[in-house]
């Protein structure tokens, strides 16, 4: 699959996948949950590296000392703030803060469903090429890792596991992506999975 492959599959079904009175998010996988009135705007790159070979996607890995989802894989981004003009904006300044690669660096292209998280964030998942060899300087303090996982992995279901878990005694259920020893989950693995939607519609 190709970046051209990419931009024709967003165009199609920009309006199509996942775009229901419900919307995205975990609350798809748990039905009962409880949604907040008030939710925090946010936006994430789902950052696409163009190899001769393959397209691979970006993530990083938070730090262990951090409050909120200490440890977990993410997509590169944050809250939405004043000084963004709208959701790429913040999704390329959060890249750029918290793993160096500059907005020049990202050809954006499109956009996933917007994710509703059960902490009370509503994310807007930017979709961006970038071409290597492309510059790495993670912030310390957030970010432990930087990595890569080939698109061909999240682009075959079989990679896309439902794990359950009791969190303050009521069962959540998930969506899980194992990759080589890693554990992606949670709001990042829905957004993959969102992504392997459009791209195989």
């Amino acid at each position: 699959m190709t970046r051209d492959d990419v931009l024709k599959k967003l165009g199609q079904v920009k309006a199509a996948v996942g775009r229901d009175e419900h919307g995205r998010g975990d609350h798809e996988l748990n039905p009962g949950m409880s949604r907040g009135n008030r939710l925090t705007a946010a936006a994430v790159l789902v950052p696409l590296v163009e190899h001769r070979s393959e397209l691979a996607v970006l993530l990083t890995q938070r730090t262990d000392h951090l409050l909120d989802h200490a440890g977990q894989i993410s997509f590169p981004g944050g809250r939405i703030d004043d000084v963004d003009a709208d959701a790429i904006a913040a999704a390329l300044r959060e890249t750029e803060e918290e793993v160096g690669i500059p907005a020049d660096r990202v050809d954006v292209i499109g956009r996933l469903d917007d994710y509703e998280t059960r902490t009370g964030f509503l994310v807007t998942p930017v979709v961006g090429v970038i071409e290597p060899p492309y510059p790495v300087v993670p912030d310390p303090f957030e970010v432990a890792d930087v990595f890569e996982v080939p698109l061909p992995f999240i682009m075959d279901p079989e990679n896309h596991q439902r794990h359950r878990r009791v969190y303050q005694g009521v069962e959540r259920y998930f969506y899980v992506l194992p990759f080589e020893g890693r554990y992606i989950w949670g709001a990042t693995a829905g957004m993959l999975v969102n992504l392997y939607e459009v791209l195989s519609a």
